[in-house]
């Protein structure tokens, strides 16, 4: 009898994977173990963007170590945006200005002269709010000291011509008036220094060279005026002091020398 031995089948191995950490807890406590859900990308994406608007920018961090506030771009519009207004609020009180120095032209013109002060006073009072006006400042006063001149206030003439020139030194109408006005009041000695300022700045000037020439001869008599009224009041002065001892300043001859214009003084009894 043949016995014939068969071999053993080979047993099948089977190899588990040890559970995570977390699993192998959750089965000692009996539960089943949950895995938390991958994010999607757009998640993903969404908390990058977080992170990225969360850290602040170069120029934030500079500014929060200084202890300043970064501007940031709607401040800048807004400052522009002021910037553009007060250029147009400045714009509208030069054209303003000028509109009513036009007015005060055609009033002047009309021979409204009050009026035309008026207009010009307020196209000063409009000018003084801009920082850069002296061209309509200077303007407004000489035409209102030709205004005074019309109504025969030489005094005020003197003193707009005069604010007049203070903005602008070189300004011809200005000195013109301002001589003018001198002359009329007998000052002729300032009326000359105008003219001659006048033909420092222009040359050619020939209403300065005809007022000087006009000029210069009234001068000298009102100087040779004024001295013998100085001399009358000196002997007026002399005869109540030398009254006292029997004596006059008849008795003292003054004679003038025509080469030096000097007086010399001898007694005579």
């Amino acid at each position: 009898m043949v016995v014939i031995e068969m071999e053993p089948e080979p047993e099948e191995v089977t190899r588990t994977a040890s559970p995570a950490p977390t699993e192998q807890a959750a089965t000692a406590d009996g539960g089943e173990a949950e895995r938390p859900p991958a994010p999607s990308p757009e998640e993903q994406a969404g908390g990058w963007e977080a992170a990225r608007s969360s850290s602040p920018v170069p120029e934030e961090k500079a500014a929060a170590a200084a202890g300043e506030v970064a501007p940031r771009e709607e401040d800048e519009e807004d400052a522009f945006e002021d910037a553009l207004t007060d250029e147009q609020l400045r714009e509208k009180a030069r054209s303003q200005a000028n509109d009513a120095k036009a007015e005060g032209n055609k009033l002047f013109a009309a021979g409204q002269y009050d009026e035309a002060l008026s207009q010009y006073e307020m196209a000063l009072q409009t000018a003084a709010e801009l920082e850069s006006a002296e061209d309509i400042c200077s303007a407004c006063h000489s035409n209102r000291a030709v205004c005074f001149l019309k109504l025969g206030k030489y005094d005020e003439t003197i003193k707009e011509c005069t604010k007049a020139l203070e903005l602008n030194p070189s300004y011809l109408k200005a000195l013109l008036r301002r001589a003018e006005a001198h002359e009329k009041l007998e000052h002729y000695d300032e009326a000359i220094a105008d003219m001659k300022k006048i033909l420092e700045l222009d040359p050619s000037n020939q209403q300065a060279k005809r007022s000087l020439f006009r000029l210069e001869p009234l001068a000298a008599e009102k100087r040779e005026k004024m001295k013998e009224e100085m001399m009358g009041k000196l002997k007026e002065l002399g005869n109540s002091v030398l009254g006292r001892f029997g004596m006059s300043v008849d008795n003292f001859k003054a004679v003038k020398d025509p080469n030096t214009g000097s007086y010399s003084i001898s007694f005579q009894k």
